[in-house]
Parts: C-alpha cells; structure tokens; sequence
C-alpha cells in the first residue's frame, strides 16, 4: 500500500504514508510534519528493530462512536535470523469533540525479545527560531527553546523519564509562527523525552515508552491538542484544563480547608537548619582534609534560642525544616533513624525545641527519608530493598550515610507509621513535615515475588505516605515538585529553574519560563531562597515575587544582615498571602525581552520584574 490515507474530522485532517509510517496533521490552517528522519523503532537487549521491518503489515481505517483515524498491526519480525513472537498495534484518532489526537501503542506479544523501549510517537520538526519558534521543555519550572538557540541542549536529568526533575509535568509542546500543539502523555511513570538541539537548532524532541516490570504490558497513549493561534500560555492552560479531567488539581484552598495549617504556612519564612551531620568515611562528601567537618552537632536548645531570635525580629509567621534531628546524623541509617540525637539533648532537647516552636505560634517539621535503604541501618534486610528486573539489588554509596540500596515502596508508609508514633509518644509536635526524594527522583519497581511493584504503584505508595501525615494534621512536604502528588502534597524544597541549577560555568540552555506556575501556582506552595543569585547576577527575590513563593530566611544572620533577611522575606510574604490561592493567568517577556517580565494573577495582581537592574513593580487592583 503506497497510496495516504487521510481521515477528516471537520477541519482536522490526518494522514499516514504506509510507506514512511508517517503522519501529518492538518489544524487550523497549520500543517504539523513528523521529522523526515525519524524511524519508528523498539530497542530491545539483543538490538534495534525498526516498526518496518514487519514482514506482517497491514493498515485499516478505524471508527468508533467517539472518533476516526488509523490502525495498524506489526507481526511476522525476525531478530539474528530467528523468528520471534512479537506483535503489536498503533491507532492514531482524531476525537470528534475536543479534535484531539490520540496516539495509542498497544502491545499484542513479547515473546522472545526484552523490549527496553519503544520510540514512537514521531517528533514534529519547526523551522525558523527566536521568541517565534520554540519548543517547550518541562524541565522543572520549565524551559522555553527558541529553534535557533546557540547552544547545543544538555543531556536530561534521569535520561529524560517523565515524574522526575526533568519534567515536574509529563507534557512538551512547540509554537511556530504563532501555531501550537502540547503533546500530552497519560502514563508517564513509565514514560522518557528526550531533547535533540544541536548549537543553532533545529530542536526534536524524541518520545519513548520504558518497560513495566521488564514487560510493555500495557496500551500507551498520547494526548495531541493543536491551536491556530496560541503562545506558551495557553499551551499551560491547555495542560491545566486536562489535570482538572483526570482529578490531580487541587487547589490550596481545597487543602486548607482539610487542614488549616496550611493557611498558616502561606507568608510563613521558611528556616531550613540541621542538628547533627556525620559523613562516613567511603563517601564521595567525606572531608580528609577537615576531619572535624565530618562529624558536627549544634545542640537543639541553641536552635530554640535562634528562633527567639527571629521572633524578636520581627517574623510572626514561621516554618522550620529541621535536618540531622536523629542518631547518626543527617542521611544516615534510614529508615532506622532513632532517637533524636542524644549528643543534642535527646528526646528532652527535642522536645524543648518543639515545646519552643509551639510558644512562639510557629510550625516546627522535620526532615525524613523513606527511600534511601543503609546497610548498616538496625532493621536492613536485603528481602525488602527494591529487587530489579535482573533479580538484584541495588548497592551504592552516594550519601553521607555511606552504602546504601533502596526500600521497596510496599513498605515506606510501615515505618513512616513507627517512627512517627514514636516522635509522637515523645511528645514532639509537629504541624509540618518533609519526605525526602519521593518528589523528584524517578518511580521505582521492584520484582521481589513478596512485593512485586510498577512504578506507578511506587508513586502511589509515596503518596500513601503523604496522605497519612495528613491523616495527623501534618501538612505534607517533598524534594521538588510534580502533579502525580498534586492531591495531598503541599509544598516543597524548591522547585527552581532549570538555568538556576547549572552553575555559573554553564551555558544556558533556553530561557527559563514559569510553565510549571501557569499550571499550579494556586495548588502548591513553592519556596526561593533568597540569599542565593542565579545565573548573571539575578537577585532571586525577583523570581520569588513573579512566582508569588514563599521566602527562606537564613536563621544564622545577626544585626543588620538579619534585619535586611527579614525586609526581603515581608515584602515576598506580603504578596504571597495575597495570592497564593491565586491562578497565575498570564505570563510574558515584555517587548520580546527574557530579562522583562510580568505575571499577572487572577485577582488583578500584576509583578513586572527588570533581571537586568533587578528591580521589580507589583501593582494591585483598584479596591
């Protein structure tokens, strides 16, 4: 068959060149091409099989009561001259309501071939560059790629899979010349993007689908919205509009009115500070030179005087990150991670400080960590760490606490339930708390035939976790931010720039843009930290006022350094509490410049920030 096959949906029209096993789409007077050298292919272990090396190929118009477009089925492959018994399905449909695409990949048989990746969906090839042809990366608040961009893109955070740093949402999108689509994938925990940019362009952006549990296993589906006539903004709106379907949005103001902490947190100073740092001597952070560096306690009252300290200067509202509060230290042992430090004073000390907190109308929350599995914690036992495909553990040494695998997400919420029933019957209060890693690192599966797991179990667990802090009126935490949590969690680490992250000898990689805000900012709370510069000079206070964020105050300041942390954190805590439940509706570089810029809120509230005098405006509406 050489001939197209075309499916008109109203003015939508699909067509697939059985030859190519292209498609080209037609919306709105806009032709959007896959890129002429892209080959359909899966990548197995024994090596590369192209979709047309099918011996069995056969196309066939598809209609059903909800859409029309084309099937195909692949069977008939051989692989070093044996047959083997793979097949499989695609349907590419237009949906008759919405005229949204869909690309489907439906798995038949894998018998004989390790599949570890599918590469299909095609990219979309734009032409020109500049603030008119772009590509937008959901790499962590998000990147906009202009198509002529000088420099070459980096490699991906954890290669690129969907759920992690390289992509707070699971979407990426491209405008050329004012027409746009949002590729949008609907199970992106087992999902990957990757970015092609050679220096100067053009920009591909290449999907993939990974494997669950060494298998494809199930369909796997894209979602494609085109506009005529769109920019970055409403490519947002359009993902916004898609997480309101499935469920994930959820405002804070739905959360505050489970638990009103959260009102109390919005305008709180965020204090991240530790007690006891001890760096085993295999690791990569252990210092020869400075050995006393590697083992430090600062006792829990000297923390409680600090926060007297911040009382009398002024902050009223406050929310404490306490790092190290447990033996051994800080990234040590867990999930094992009792007592509180006896060097520091205890259980009593701890308590002080918590006791302390509470006098002083402030939230008190601790640092935990429910993934990192340390041989040397009390209860390690090899039969519940995360078992790979391969039937092996993991076995590595990245944090202070030295060797380490990780645990099995079946039993996180166990020992959250312990060791916070055991914080609890010490009497410590605690109106906050911080799961760490659970948002930002990839989903994990595990193949251990006593708690076999997806990664989409896995993300499920961790938000199992979230939701029983929760269930204690414990206004839950993480790393960084992503939707999959966007029911329970409320705030996080950070959630930066991707440009704030690559250090001052790197280039930059696009122009960073605040996708993941346009989508969320009334649903998460997202803190800046305020004595830090990003990239050429840009004083963050300005990123923290267009993004409505909280502010972290450094807790160590004293005297005038103290008093001007503390001015900085009220005028960003002054307009969060204004609009921290607010939609950000618009976001724009003013005259096509990147260093101007204005958000623009849905009570009225504009900020317009200058990162080249860092200088800011904030206007609010007429009363």
């Amino acid at each position: 068959m050489s001939q197209l096959m075309i499916t008109q949906v109203g003015t939508m029209n699909l067509s697939f060149d059985p030859q190519t096993l292209h498609f080209t789409v037609v919306s709105q007077e806009k032709t959007w091409r896959w890129d002429p050298q892209y080959q359909p292919k899966l990548v197995t272990a024994q090596g590369e099989i192209p979709f047309a090396a099918a011996r069995s190929v056969t196309h066939h118009f598809w209609k059903t009561g909800i859409g029309e477009g084309i099937r195909s089925c692949y069977a008939g492959f051989t692989q070093d001259g044996r047959d083997i018994g793979l097949a499989f399905e695609t349907v590419a449909w237009i949906e008759y309501i919405s005229r949204d695409l869909h690309m489907e990949f439906i798995p038949i048989c894998e018998d004989g071939v390790d599949v570890t990746r599918i590469c299909w969906p095609g990219n979309m090839l734009i032409s020109g560059g500049g603030m008119a042809s772009y590509s937008l990366l959901p790499m962590r608040q998000g990147v906009l790629l202009p198509n002529d961009w000088p420099t070459a893109m980096k490699k991906l955070d954890f290669d690129g899979m969907m759920c992690t740093t390289a992509a707070y949402m699971p979407w990426f999108g491209q405008v050329e010349n004012g027409a746009g689509y949002i590729a949008i994938v609907e199970q992106p925990w087992d999902a990957a993007y990757a970015v092609d940019h050679p220096a100067g362009g053009p920009t591909r952006i290449h999907m993939s689908w990974l494997p669950s549990l060494g298998k494809m296993a199930y369909r796997r589906t894209m979602r494609y919205t085109f506009l005529g006539k769109c920019d970055y903004n409403d490519l947002a709106k359009v993902y916004r509009g898609y997480v309101k379907e499935t469920g994930l949005f959820t405002t804070l103001a739905e959360k505050a009115a489970r638990n009103p902490r959260v009102d109390k947190l919005i305008g709180s100073a965020i204090v991240h500070t530790g007690i006891k740092t001890h760096i085993d001597p295999t690791t990569r952070w252990y210092d020869h030179e400075h050995p006393e560096r590697n083992n430090v306690v600062v006792p829990f009252s000297q923390r409680a005087r600090e926060m007297v300290k911040l009382k009398d200067a002024g902050i009223d509202k406050l929310y404490l990150h306490l790092d190290g509060w447990g033996e051994p230290g800080y990234d040590n042992q867990h999930p094992d991670y009792l007592p509180a430090c006896t060097e520091a004073g205890g259980w009593d000390g701890m308590k002080e400080l918590s006791d302390t907190m509470q006098s002083l109308g402030y939230m008190f929350g601790i640092h935990d960590q429910y993934r990192d599995y340390y041989f040397n914690a009390k209860t390690f036992d090899p039969d519940f760490a995360m078992r790979k495909v391969d039937g092996t553990i993991y076995d590595i040494n990245l944090w202070a606490g030295g060797r380490q695998s990780y645990l099995c997400a079946t039993q996180a919420a166990y020992y959250v339930k312990r060791n916070f029933t055991e914080l609890f019957r010490h009497g410590i209060h605690l109106e906050a708390t911080y799961l760490d890693v659970f948002n930002c690192n990839e989903g994990d599966e595990c193949i251990h035939p006593w708690h076999r797991m997806t990664r989409q179990e896995s993300f499920a667990l961790r938000k199992r976790c979230f939701d029983l802090l929760c269930s204690w009126g414990i206004v839950p935490s993480s790393e960084e931010v992503g939707d999959w949590a966007m029911q329970t969690q409320v705030f996080a680490h950070y959630g930066p720039y991707d440009g704030m992250m690559n250090g001052p000898d790197k280039p930059d990689y696009g122009i960073d843009v605040p996708l993941y805000n346009l989508v969320y900012h009334d649903c998460m709370i997202v803190p800046w930290f305020l004595d830090a510069r990003a990239p050429h000079g840009v004083d963050v206070l300005l990123y923290a006022l267009l993004n409505g964020g909280a502010a972290y105050v450094n807790n160590e300041l004293s005297g005038a350094e103290l008093d001007r942390a503390v001015a900085r954190y009220k005028t960003v805590a002054q307009l969060q509490e204004r609009i921290a439940k607010c939609e950000m509706v618009r976001h724009s570089f003013l005259d096509g410049d990147p260093s101007r810029q204005r958000a623009e809120y849905s009570d009225g509230t504009v900020v317009t920030i200058d990162t080249k005098d860092n200088t800011y405006e904030i206007t609010y509406p007429a009363p």
